[in-house]
């Protein structure tokens, strides 16, 4: 195990995890050895794009979390089970699942990617 592996397993504390949510993941709540989002989505369509989304970005950390799904609601919790709390893992896919989820292209300038349309048909997730 090199010294990445032990960063990754060690337990993160009540007071590190306030913290570090505060600095980096506002929208995010710590309870219960967890860290929680809930996402609001447009409808059912929207909810499973979400799914899909933090799906493909679990499976391809090697880390997944738990999904409490509705019909215009996505609520992901995340611990690392085999640490047994809160660890680097958890915060790194929380950060990338934020980062990807709340992605909102028409409001990056430098892009070519504009969006979907402001039009309530089109929409997809309700950004926070």
């Amino acid at each position: 195990m090199g010294p990445s592996d032990d960063r990754r397993s060690q337990i993160i504390t009540d007071s590190q995890a306030a913290g570090r949510l505060a600095a980096c993941l506002p929208k995010w709540v710590y309870a219960d050895a967890h860290l929680h989002r809930i996402y609001k989505t447009a409808g059912w369509k929207a909810t499973l794009m979400v799914i899909n989304t933090i799906g493909h970005l679990a499976e391809t950390a090697w880390h997944h979390p738990d999904l409490h799904v509705s019909y215009d609601s996505v609520e992901v919790k995340l611990t690392t089970h085999d640490a047994g709390g809160l660890t680097e893992k958890d915060f790194d896919l929380a950060i990338k699942i934020e980062e990807v989820v709340m992605w909102q292209p028409g409001r990056d300038a430098e892009s070519t990617l504009q969006g979907t349309p402001d039009e309530l048909r089109f929409k997809y997730i309700h950004y926070d």
